[in-house]
């Protein structure tokens, strides 16, 4: 092993003995009343205290610095988090407060979350500042030794949560499910705390440029969810999605070769199976359902087939056509379901009948106010309603009572024969 490589293990391994001590330290909180409390701090020296406020925390940590500022990175087990950090979610108006109050229902998802999976969960880390002065006591004085070391913090100190309060609220309510996951750990950034206008710029700069993931890349990676698995299966039986489908954004530009969006499929063929509280053990089966009314559809739509020849491209087709937007792939989910639900053992010969809409933009007397408003695709709810009742009255289906409200509403508002079949 040559020096560089012995170097590592030696940071590794006194890493590791700072890792096993830290679980002693932070279920040590006091001693008996009739003892002093032992703490290493000044110059090296260990040095005896009378009171609670002098005592200290030690974590394992290892220091850097960002704007000339010094932070640590460091970490906690997880009934600890609950027990230290705080979450100022008072009834304070907004410009005394560091950060936004909760928001109590993501909390249930994410302890459900942790329930549910606590062999295979990932927390991201929380980012936390530090109302007093600490010590950080490195391994060496040279090179890497000197940003690996311990950090002392005094227990009176107020360790304040400035990114991850909805991750601490989520892990203290699993654990009163689960609290065996109190031993697991989770990384923590360490910060100085300069004030509440400091506290406040943190906020704001950690969540600035925070962009989440597109819905259909959390569709495309999540191996957890059987719906997820089910649409992506479904992608290779079905010719329209096979090879056309947009895996990354949630929306088409004009120049895309792809067809559908993975979010607009995922929605559209929820709304077609409705709820599926057996998917795990019949997945067979609806995904069987899924790909049969799809491929149906396919056959009902010539448009759809000229796409898979390359008779026509998906750009030409969003731009004439309707039935080439997720609305109309959405309304035509929720028209399936209906279809199957009126018609469980003849639903395939209705669907004849979606070759005699005129799925033309330029039928504005059918699809403005419906999947269009001024010209223009939209996709709001009581669009997407519109555009599923309409297919429905082609196809023979009976409208439930909010859609016939609607479309008597709709009716109220136009001129002329909505139900143009030319």
């Amino acid at each position: 092993m040559d020096g560089s490589s012995s170097m590592v293990w030696k940071y590794l391994h006194t890493f590791c003995r700072f890792l096993t001590s830290i679980a002693i330290r932070l279920t040590s909180k006091t001693i008996n009343n009739t003892s002093k409390l032992v703490i290493i701090m000044k110059n090296g020296q260990a040095g005896h205290v009378d009171s609670f406020e002098d005592s200290t925390y030690h974590f394992p940590a290892i220091r850097g610095i960002q704007a000339g500022k010094e932070y640590y990175i460091t970490m906690f087990p997880l009934k600890s988090i609950v027990q230290l950090f705080s979450f100022d979610d008072s009834d304070l108006p907004p410009k005394m407060r560091a950060q936004r109050t909760l928001n109590h229902a993501r909390i249930p998802v994410i302890a459900n979350y942790l329930v549910s999976n606590p062999k295979d969960y990932v927390l991201s880390s929380i980012t936390a500042s530090v109302d007093s002065e600490v010590q950080f006591v490195p391994i060496g004085q040279r090179g890497n030794e000197s940003k690996i070391g311990k950090l002392i913090v005094p227990m009176a100190a107020k360790i304040v949560v400035n990114d991850g309060q909805h991750r601490k609220a989520a892990i203290e309510a699993a654990l009163r499910s689960r609290p065996e996951l109190g031993l697991d750990t989770i990384s923590v950034v360490l910060f100085m705390d300069s004030g509440l206008k400091r506290c406040q710029q943190m906020f704001a700069d950690l969540n600035k440029h925070a962009v989440p993931p597109t819905k259909s890349l959390g569709i495309l990676y999540d191996n957890r969810d059987p719906f997820s698995q089910l649409v992506l299966s479904l992608l290779e039986t079905v010719p329209i999605f096979d090879g056309l489908t947009e895996f990354e954004k949630t929306t088409i530009s004009n120049r895309s070769v792809k067809m559908f969006t993975l979010s607009s499929i995922y929605q559209a063929t929820e709304a077609l199976l409705g709820k599926c509280p057996d998917l795990e053990t019949n997945f067979d089966n609806y995904m069987n359902i899924a790909s049969e009314y799809w491929n149906e559809v396919y056959q009902n739509v010539p448009e759809w087939q000229w796409v898979v020849d390359k008779r026509v491209t998906t750009a030409e087709l969003r731009k004439e056509y309707i039935h080439a937007h997720g609305v109309a792939l959405h309304a035509l989910g929720r028209v399936g379901h209906a279809l199957i639900e009126q018609y469980p053992d003849v639903w395939r010969e209705k669907l004849p009948q979606l070759q005699k809409i005129n799925w033309s933009r330029e039928n504005t007397r059918v699809w403005e106010g419906r999947a269009m408003v001024g010209g223009r695709i939209n996709k709001s709810q009581a669009n997407l309603a519109l555009t599923s009742s309409i297919v429905k009255i082609f196809l023979g289906l009976q409208l439930t009572p909010d859609e016939l409200t609607a479309e008597k509403r709709l009716l109220k508002a136009i001129e002329g024969p909505v139900y143009d079949r030319d």
